[in-house]
């Protein structure tokens, strides 16, 4: 699961000082995959030599430019990620770690881990369950998922609630934004599904700025 939320939040949040003209991979690294999402959101994903087998790096693009960058490992845990907002790193090992093999086993993949930030430690608790459904999204067969997730910080507040439906590949090995609603206010609901997958050699591969629904996100979201 990824914390659609509380990175819509910090998007709205960060300033055109955060853009740039121009993205690569760092040196010893392979790019491999470009997704435009709706909500104004594109990621760029490479891989490096380096890094642990089936580690992968995920960059993360708003209006405003890039805001994030986070290396996860083949079961789509957090290992660490650096934000405008701040740097994460999971504290290991976690009480139950998320695992998409546990997932793609038996539907149902509950996780309890936490995360060192800059502001202290949060916690994140919850679950993603496959649907049994599939959805095709230009041309990628993407598993469709249910999920519930709660992150508390270091004095036992809880900062964040939602709940949602995104899309996770097996091909990938990755979870890609959907719709997701705060626990609170389940009218709300925010929309950040996949439109495009681009690959290397392709129009667009590798780009520095998000396509889709942009110049309407901070006029549409109401914390």
């Amino acid at each position: 699961m990824m914390k659609p939320w509380m990175i819509l939040t910090a998007l709205v949040a960060a300033t055109p000082a955060a853009a740039q003209q121009s993205f690569a991979a760092p040196d010893g690294c392979t790019p491999t995959l470009t997704v435009q999402h709706k909500g104004c959101v594109m990621i760029n994903v490479w891989q490096c030599e380096a890094d642990d087998p089936g580690d992968q790096w995920i960059a993360l693009f708003g209006q405003a430019g890039l805001f994030s960058v986070q290396r996860v490992d083949a079961e789509f845990q957090w290992i660490e990620s650096y934000k405008v907002v701040g740097n994460e790193r999971l504290i290991m090992p976690a009480e139950d770690p998320a695992s998409l093999t546990e997932l793609f086993s038996n539907q149902l993949d509950t996780w309890d881990f936490t995360l060192e930030t800059d502001d202290g430690t949060e916690r994140n608790v919850g679950f993603d369950m496959l649907t049994g459904e599939t959805t095709t999204i230009d041309g990628e067969t993407l598993l469709n998922t249910e999920f519930q997730g709660r992150t508390i910080d270091g004095d036992g507040n809880e900062i964040d609630a939602s709940n949602g439906a995104q899309f996770v590949s097996e091909k990938h090995r990755l979870f890609f934004f959907g719709t997701s609603w705060p626990q609170e206010n389940p009218a709300q609901v925010m929309d950040m599904s996949p439109v495009d997958f681009i690959y290397p050699g392709e129009n667009g591969f590798f780009a520095d700025q998000p396509l889709y629904e942009c110049n309407v996100i901070e006029s549409g979201y109401h914390p």
